[in-house]
């Protein structure tokens, strides 16, 4: 009786990477936008002459090193689970995926890795448009990353330009088409405006974090603007590119969209469902609160379009959890909104010349600093619980992909998984959130590289008093 109320290798299985893949995405959806700020921050810098930009540049460049660093540690450990617990999807996609993996490796990893370290530590060892250009090129290295990533997974959701050899192996037929699958630009576009919008998040945070503390820190006053110039004006467009992408998911997995709605029933003027509970066994959502008509003006741009419920759709085509990417998206969509509201809000104390003086604001903006990681944490919920039963949509199922693992086995790994992680991440958001909490203070530079360091009363001797080969000071 125990044994059937246990979880098998494939819960397990599943479980794991997801549980991988969260950790893991927390830190690009941060970095990919903040390696973009950094170069903007420099780049006025060099255009200006103004410390300021070089003080903020200084503050975050040490943050962007760690995050950067664990995201890199986190997502090691997603490949090998494609070898331990999903072989079978290895094999059957390796003609696809392999090469589009490989060259996120030979593009954007190495693009990062050769000028990372120039970015980090040569500010003051190479000339100032050398150093600009390789934060530029580990800016684009990162959207380069994100490319690549995202056209993997928008072909597992919409695969396109491949044949099925005799072996049930997925074989490229147009590299165009697979990379630039239906479902691509879409959610390309998105994920990417979603990095953005958690960097300015958490920019904002930081900033409106100091400022309730000294209102008058210019440094703290040009992160805060920053962050809320990209929420007054990019956070509407990513409404508009969610409309979009919500447009191409409901024309190729309508399954998917029924489920972020709700919707059991195929209906004209069909409602947008704000809360309730989608009920598999039942096959309705119980307890909902909808607005009539809204969500075929949404979904299909016209009142009186009809929608296609779950019903209408084979059973075992369905989302595994329902209620899991019925809220998700909720949670997505809420917290997006509340990000709208907050840069309209900056907006008008912006032109009541008051954005630096109203704490209310800065609390606000305090408590919307992790809204865009639970955002993006939930957009990549709706998407791959979504796609559910399938690893390859339409094509290849879940279950049919799993390696021949025992559950003990997998259990095993995911529990020493969760205490590594915990331990490990947990110590590295940790000393994040320490270097946060530090006010962004004036640069204090050392001495020029070749000079000793004197300290009040020694004086350093003769020999020793300068490098005989000094490099010169930028």
């Amino acid at each position: 009786m125990l044994a059937d109320h246990l979880p098998s290798a494939l819960d397990l299985a599943r479980s794991q990477f997801a549980f991988t893949v969260v950790w893991h995405f927390l830190f690009p959806a941060f970095t990919i936008g903040l390696a973009s700020y950094l170069a903007v921050l420099e780049a006025f810098w060099l255009a200006t002459g103004r410390d300021v930009y070089l003080d903020t540049y200084r503050y975050w460049l040490k943050i962007f090193a760690v995050a950067f660093a664990m995201g890199v540690v986190s997502g090691l450990v997603m490949s090998y689970q494609f070898g331990t617990n999903w072989s079978v999807f290895s094999d059957k996609t390796a003609p696809v995926l392999g090469p589009l993996l490989g060259y996120e490796v030979l593009t954007a990893f190495f693009l990062e890795a050769g000028f990372l370290g120039v970015m980090l530590f040569g500010l003051e060892r190479v000339g100032r448009r050398l150093h600009f250009l390789a934060t530029a090129l580990v800016a684009g290295g990162t959207l380069l990353s994100a490319f690549w990533i995202l056209s993997a997974n928008s072909w597992m959701q919409t695969p396109a330009g491949h044949v099925l050899d005799a072996d049930g192996r997925f074989v490229p037929e147009s590299w165009w088409a697979v990379i630039f699958n239906p479902s691509f630009p879409y959610r390309f576009a998105h994920t990417v405006t979603a990095a953005y919008l958690t960097t300015a998040m958490i920019v904002g945070a930081v900033g409106a974090w100091h400022l309730l503390r000294d209102r008058f820190n210019p440094r703290a006053r040009l992160m805060f603007s920053m962050a809320m110039w990209m929420a007054a004006f990019v956070a509407p467009v990513q409404l508009v590119l969610g409309d979009l992408h919500g447009g191409n998911t409901y024309h190729h997995q309508p399954a998917k969209v029924a489920a972020m709605e709700g919707h059991f029933e195929s209906e004209r003027r069909a409602p947008s469902i704000l809360f309730g509970w989608p009920d598999a066994e039942t096959g309705s959502t119980r307890w909902q609160v909808g607005i009539p008509g809204l969500a075929s003006l949404y979904l299909a741009h016209d009142l009186d379009a009809e929608v296609t419920g779950l019903k209408a759709l084979p059973r075992d085509t369905w989302p595994t959890n329902l209620p899991l990417v019925f809220w998700a998206f909720r949670v997505m969509v809420g917290l997006g909104l509340l990000m709208i509201g907050l840069g309209l809000w900056s907006l008008y104390l912006r032109w009541k010349d008051r954005l630096y003086e109203t704490p209310w604001l800065h609390r606000f903006a305090v408590a919307m600093g992790p809204s865009g990681l639970v955002a993006v944490t939930a957009g990549w919920v709706v998407t791959e619980a979504g796609r559910q039963p399938f690893t390859v949509y339409g094509l290849l199922r879940t279950a049919d992909s799993l390696s021949p693992v025992a559950a003990p086995a997998v259990a095993t790994s995911l529990a020493a998984f969760a205490v590594v992680y915990f331990a490990v991440f947990g110590a590295g958001i940790w000393y994040l959130m320490h270097l946060f909490n530090q006010a962004p203070r004036p640069h204090e530079p050392g001495p020029p590289v070749g000079q000793p360091v004197r300290t009040a009363g020694i004086t350093p001797a003769p020999a020793l008093a300068a490098d005989p080969h000094p490099m010169p000071a930028e």
